[in-house]
């Protein structure tokens, strides 16, 4: 499977960071990170491919690399609303895009609260189009203890989402009696 992983913003790139250490090794990840989340550049939990964000020209940005998947963790506001808009003047947008245009799994983490009218109204359209908007929510009836529980449900979640086989969180557990 090819991966690609999109870290917007500056506030939530510990998740992303975890989400990318978190990833099966066969997975062939490729990693675009924007001008204010670069600290994840140095993020040495596992081997993948760093793209400028500047670089429109980079191999995931064709359809034909055929990227099975794409996240942007954390998605900011500005990110989430060109997404909306066929905006693709950076290679975090042309992937999301290209996703969009081959019909792949495009997962979106917004990361700002609350959300205003248009970030919803964003949302909604994407949502329309089959985008998996899945922001950081944190889930009571996950039975976490620690903040490291809730990131690994959350993280666990998304890879769900995209299909990424894990036992990161406590599955539901069936109390069915059988007759």
């Amino acid at each position: 499977m090819k991966l690609a992983v999109a870290i917007t913003g500056a506030s939530g790139v510990g998740l992303a960071h975890k989400f990318i250490q978190y990833l099966p090794s066969d997975i062939e990840l490729h990693v675009v990170v924007s001008k204010n989340a670069k600290i994840v550049a140095h993020c040495e939990s596992r081997e993948f491919i760093l793209h400028d964000d500047d670089d429109i020209s980079a191999s995931i940005s064709s359809g034909s690399f055929e990227v099975d998947a794409t996240a942007i963790i954390p998605c900011s506001m500005n990110t989430l609303a060109k997404i909306a808009c066929g905006i693709s003047d950076n290679l975090t947008t042309r992937i999301a895009a290209v996703a969009l245009k081959e019909r792949k799994p495009l997962l979106l983490a917004p990361r700002e609260m609350p959300f205003s009218t248009i970030a919803l109204e964003n949302m909604h359209k994407l949502s329309l189009m089959g985008v998996i908007i899945s922001p950081p929510v944190m889930a009571y009836y996950s039975d976490c203890n620690n903040l490291d529980e809730m990131e690994r449900f959350l993280i666990g979640k998304w890879y769900d989402a995209l299909n990424i086989p894990n036992e990161l969180y406590k599955r539901w557990k069936s109390n069915d009696q059988q007759i």
